[in-house]
């Protein structure tokens, strides 16, 4: 590959921006997995390819740092939407299609708002049980899959191994999912850490992640919108959604996004 990239960040949160509106980018998934690797490469959770849409301003595609195309990245969308908005000269809000549907992006003076798909999907409480004991977890999709899991001390879970362990639990064969530890604050504050699918790894931040584990707090009684959700990396997110008994609509991504460099390749 030869051209120009953006390494850009969303509440903890890295990725590869490439504009593909030529097309000259042929296999992106191969891209992924060699410029996302740290240490040996740019580095990055994932790599967002941006192209022409027929129905949507512009397209978003999502790989992972293994890969694998994803059908939606919270945080990987409002990057996206800054990149639009301050490279591509796009308005301050627009739309743009992924795998997951239609995605409309705001940007406001100082942070970016992203409309997300309705979620689909909610389990209520189940037992999971792997080496270290017995989890009890909630799902929900937020177009992609997502367990959330209440925890008082979330300092003293080792992520790493204990998401793993469920990310690839038989339970959720054969796509997996990704895995969210919540402290709940207070109704309207949160705290999570998160596990990745697709990164194999605890992230710093999850922007689908904080609205599954907003949402389902909202669903059980916990908290009510907008929720602030405290990222493994200290930032803040909000979500807001309208709640309807079990029916979730208008759900909404906020924070802030930043350009770190440009470079080519």
């Amino acid at each position: 590959m030869e051209g120009k990239f953006y390494k850009m960040c969303a509440s903890g949160n890295d990725f590869i921006v490439i504009d593909n509106q030529d097309r000259s980018l042929k296999n992106p998934a191969k891209v992924a997995k060699e410029l996302c690797q740290r240490r040996l490469s740019v580095g990055a959770d994932g790599l967002l390819v941006l192209e022409p849409s027929k129905k949507n301003d512009i397209k978003m595609r999502i790989f992972n740092a293994d890969g694998s195309e994803a059908e939606m990245c919270g945080n990987g969308a409002r990057c996206a939407a800054l990149f639009c908005n301050r490279v591509l000269k796009f308005d301050q809000t627009f739309s743009m299609e992924t795998l997951a549907g239609t995605i409309d992006a705001v940007i406001e003076k100082g942070s970016v708002k992203v409309k997300l798909p309705d979620p689909t999907d909610f389990r209520d409480l189940s037992p999971i049980e792997v080496q270290d004991g017995i989890f009890y977890f909630y799902f929900l999709n937020t177009s992609v899959p997502h367990a959330v899991i209440f925890e008082e001390f979330l300092e003293d879970i080792s992520v790493p191994v204990i998401g793993r362990e469920i990310r690839h639990h038989e339970h959720f064969e054969p796509e997996g999912t990704n895995v969210n530890f919540v402290r709940v604050i207070d109704q309207k504050t949160i705290e999570i850490r998160t596990y990745e699918r697709g990164v194999e790894d605890e992230t710093l931040a999850c922007g689908t992640g904080a609205t599954a584990s907003a949402i389902v707090s909202a669903l059980i009684n916990k908290c009510k919108s907008p929720v602030s959700v405290k990222t493994k990396g200290g930032e803040v997110l909000t979500v807001s959604f309208d709640l309807h008994l079990y029916n979730v609509e208008n759900v909404y991504l906020e924070g802030s996004a930043q350009f770190v460099y440009e470079g080519s390749i």
